[in-house]
């Protein structure tokens, strides 16, 4: 299929977008774009976060890791199944008790305001480099397939989709996007099945058959049970959950949605549906990470990693998959992007500006928040630029990586307000928040001398959590006040 009727439909899609967005978001004032008013569908608000859990990354990245990796992120998503239930039952209750606008509000509440900014620029980092990432991946399978051939750069490209999606989150916020999320999760979903079973098609193979020649492949390996291998499955299902704690129990764009939902069973119904289906959809993804290397070695396509899925799909197929493709990439792309600008805009504006609490007008404080939100979307096109020059080929890989160290000591913040009674030397706690990735990096750097053939992988995250909490835990004392 053409560049141009590739082009064309990218507009398409995005004019659809936009009229999902006015028609749900027009009259929004600041509460409907920060939490939606609070009235936001339980049922709307799980199934459009599955696309923000898996953004485009996974579309691409979770079937081409399958040769190197085989099914082996299943273990992680065990755990992340298990950290949804841990927010449902022991994070929810807390914020809906609270009456949060931000999650970082229960710092302040616990521990004081230097920790509770600290927590919000933890989260901003965090999110601003991962969702970044996932951007970047997006971006740059489309300006392969479809820009390049236009001439057009590919800072071009970055910023006129960041504009798209400023357009359409610019007055609605958190109200727009909980339906345009739906419709994108939608798309995506709708995509990957529909690519999987061309391939089972073509190749001419059911269901059975196509699992008994992955298993021939040793793709089907779901288990490692090698203790010293980062890989082993108990150190990964512990990573998972705890993955999932973090980059989406105290991340504040995962939360601010649920916590736009009226009543607080709902949103663990919300949590735990979330959970089950993200797991089911991950499994899904890993089946067609299968199928592509099986197809890729009947057509002797030599491309692997996160290129595979691309290459397959607008080589190999025909022109009406390839436009299916596209279409489900972008639906990937939105949701991972719209979101994180909200809530780095909601964070921003509320947690380091205290917009909420300053005695201005509402129209100042709604013409503060779009000023932050253009900012917001300019240090993402400049993140996407770094990541162009980085150019690494399992951007997923490098995601969990990169969140070990900055979710970390957001972890053990959390951690040590929930479960001890301590009073922080507040004033203290940003300088254990810097000294926690620190000695992280350091310990991830030199594992080998100081564990032998132990390997650490995604459980640095826990490393970092537990240094953070044990930095506080020094510079702490008791409290008899009450825990909030």
């Amino acid at each position: 299929m053409s560049p141009t009727v590739l082009l064309l439909i990218v507009f398409v899609y995005f004019a659809l977008l936009l009229i999902v967005a006015y028609q749900k978001g027009k009259n929004s004032d600041n509460e409907g774009f920060f939490v939606g008013d609070r009235r936001s569908n339980w049922m709307l608000v799980a199934f459009g976060m599955i696309g923000t859990s898996l953004s485009g990354v996974t579309f691409v990245s979770v079937p081409g890791m399958v040769s190197k990796d085989h099914f082996h992120y299943l273990q992680i998503s065990i755990g992340y199944v298990i950290g949804y239930i841990i927010i449902a039952y022991v994070l929810l209750p807390l914020y809906y008790r609270l009456k949060l606008t931000s999650i970082y509000g229960y710092l302040q509440e616990r521990m004081g305001r230097y920790s509770y900014t600290s927590g919000a620029v933890i989260f901003i980092v965090s999110r601003l480099v991962g969702a970044t990432a996932r951007l970047y991946l997006v971006v740059n399978i489309l300006q392969i397939a479809i820009l390049d051939s236009f001439g057009i750069p590919f800072w071009v490209t970055t910023l006129v989709i960041l504009a798209m999606i400023i357009l359409y989150t610019y007055e609605g916020g958190v109200k727009t996007i909980v339906w345009t999320d739906t419709l994108q999760t939608t798309c995506m979903l709708l995509g990957l099945c529909i690519c999987t079973f061309y391939i089972l098609s073509h190749m001419n193979v059911g269901f059975l058959e196509s699992l008994h020649l992955m298993h021939n492949k040793g793709y089907t390996e779901v288990f490692n049970t090698n203790v010293y291998d980062k890989g082993f499955f108990l150190k990964q299902i512990l990573a998972g959950a705890f993955i999932t704690i973090t980059m989406t129990g105290i991340d504040q764009e995962m939360m601010q949605k649920s916590i736009s939902v009226t009543h607080l069973k709902d949103s663990q119904k919300n949590m735990v549906t979330l959970g089950v289906i993200i797991f089911g959809v991950i499994a899904l993804f890993l089946y067609m990470g299968g199928l592509l290397y099986l197809y890729a070695d009947q057509q002797n396509i030599s491309t692997t990693g996160d290129q595979l899925f691309p290459e397959v799909a607008l080589r190999y197929m025909p022109p009406f998959i390839s436009l299916i493709f596209i279409i489900a990439l972008i639906s990937a792309l939105f949701p991972s992007a719209d979101g994180a600008m909200t809530a780095l805009t909601s964070s921003i504006c509320i947690d380091i500006f205290n917009l909420k609490n300053k005695k201005i007008s509402e129209k100042k404080q709604e013409i503060f928040r779009k000023r932050v939100h253009l900012l917001v979307a300019l240090s993402f096109l400049m993140m996407v630029l770094i990541f162009k020059i980085i150019n690494d080929n399992s951007m997923i890989g490098l995601i969990l990586k990169l969140a070990g160290f900055t979710y970390g000591p957001l972890l053990g913040l959390f951690a040590f307000g929930i479960f001890t009674k301590n009073a922080v030397h507040d004033r203290w706690v940003p300088l254990i928040c810097i000294i926690s990735p620190i000695a992280s990096y350091i310990i991830d750097k030199y594992q080998q001398t100081i564990f032998g053939e132990f390997q650490i992988g995604l459980e640095l995250l826990i490393i970092n959590g537990l240094i953070t909490f044990l930095g506080l835990y020094i510079i702490s004392k008791k409290n008899t006040r009450k825990k909030t």
